[in-house]
Formats: C-alpha cells, sequence, structure tokens
C-alpha cells in the first residue's frame, strides 16, 4: 500500500492539499526563505532591517535546521555590520553542525575585522571537526595578522586534513606559497611576525591555543 500511494499522485496532491489547508506549509516557508535570502543583498537598508527580526525570530526558534540554516545565511548579506554579526553569532550557537558552517560562510563573507575575530574565537572553542573545517575555510577570504595567527595554530594540529586545509588558507591569506610542510609554514610565519607571547591582541589567539592543547 505505501509503494502505491508513493507512486500514485492523487494520494499525494490530496495530502498536500490537506497541508496547506492548515495554513503555509513547511515546504512554501522554505522556498520563501530561500528567495529572501537571494534578493536581502539588494534591498533598502529600512526593509532588511525589517527582514531581519524576522530571521531572528526564525535562528531563535523555528524547529526546522534547514531552516535556521538559510535564516542565517540570508542575516549574512544584510547591509547593517552589527546587525549581520549579531545573527550570525546566533547561529554558532545553535545545536544543529549545518547552521554552525553556514555561519563561518557567511563570516568567510563580510569584510569587518569583527567578522575575522569571531571565525578566529570559533576556530579556537569548537570541538566540531566540520565547524573547525569551515572556519577555516573562511578564513582563507581575508588578510591580515589575526588570520594568520589563527592559521598558524592550526599547523600544530594532528589531524593531517585540518593541517593541509590551515596551508591552503594561508596561501590566499598571505599571497605566499611555503610548500606542503607545515613547519616551513611555522618557520615563515614565526620569523616575520615573531614567536607566541601573550600580552598582545594577535598574539593571544596563539597562546591560549596552546595552553589548551597543553591541558589536554
Amino acid at each position: 500500500m505505501y509503494a502505491l500511494k508513493t507512486v500514485n499522485p492523487y494520494f499525494t496532491m490530496r495530502a498536500w492539499k490537506k497541508d496547506t489547508e492548515l495554513g503555509v506549509t513547511d515546504h512554501e516557508r522554505l522556498k520563501q526563505l530561500r528567495s529572501l535570502s537571494d534578493q536581502v543583498a539588494e534591498m533598502p537598508e529600512s526593509d532588511q532591517q525589517f527582514w531581519a527580526g524576522h530571521l531572528e525570530r526564525i535562528i531563535d526558534n523555528d524547529p526546522s535546521a534547514e531552516m535556521r540554516f538559510h535564516a542565517v545565511q540570508a542575516a549574512g548579506s544584510l547591509k547593517s555590520s552589527e546587525e549581520s554579526l549579531r545573527l550570525i553569532q546566533k547561529g554558532l550557537s545553535d545545536e544543529s553542525i549545518k547552521v554552525q558552517t553556514a555561519c563561518c560562510r557567511s563570516l568567510g563573507n563580510r569584510n569587518e575585522p569583527e567578522a575575522v575575530q569571531i571565525l578566529a574565537q570559533t576556530l579556537g572553542s569548537t570541538t566540531e571537526l566540520d565547524v573547525k573545517h569551515s572556519a577555516i575555510a573562511a578564513l582563507k577570504n581575508h588578510q591580515g595578522d589575526m588570520p594568520v595567527d589563527a592559521l598558524r595554530v592550526i599547523l600544530e594540529d594532528q589531524d593531517p586534513a585540518t593541517v593541509y586545509l590551515a596551508m591552503d588558507s594561508l596561501r590566499d591569506v598571505m599571497g605566499k606559497d611555503h610548500g606542503s610542510d607545515p613547519k616551513a609554514w611555522i618557520a615563515a610565519i614565526d620569523a616575520t611576525r615573531g614567536p607566541m607571547t601573550p600580552g598582545d591582541d594577535t598574539g593571544d589567539i596563539r597562546f591560549a591555543e596552546r595552553e589548551s592543547r597543553e591541558l589536554k
């Protein structure tokens, strides 16, 4: 009977009609949210502010991880740095790994220094490998001391795939290629940036991460 129902359009169309009678279906909601995600970047800021409230409610309360996923993607396209980063940070605490990785990708597309800082903090704190890899990949879109420091720590990771991703991102961040040996990258970075020392903004990230590893 189940097989007959799945191949007979009468059953599926009747079920769909019942769903629509009850209100907007999840399928339709998801379709509308995807459309918003594609268009929100081109909207006037006043309209973006209006939709930001809806996005926040979805991120906070929607039971569907797929809906929250598309909400953080849309939030990453908002013109307001404060609003966008605030909503993305909410998404980083989501229980869904898919939502967290979407937040990292959104941060990779932002150009604010705060976006780099959030990525670096996420990289140093997450225990989820997929989220870590997403943060590493997102950092390749940024330049400056902070992404270099955050990625330099990863060069000492025990996972070869993670180290490879860090070197790949560093090629874009630094605009240089020091080969496939992480020790060569570490030496090159330390030669120009100095050794790890606590007490300064860029060194704190590496120093705190090293202390965390040594305690494990």
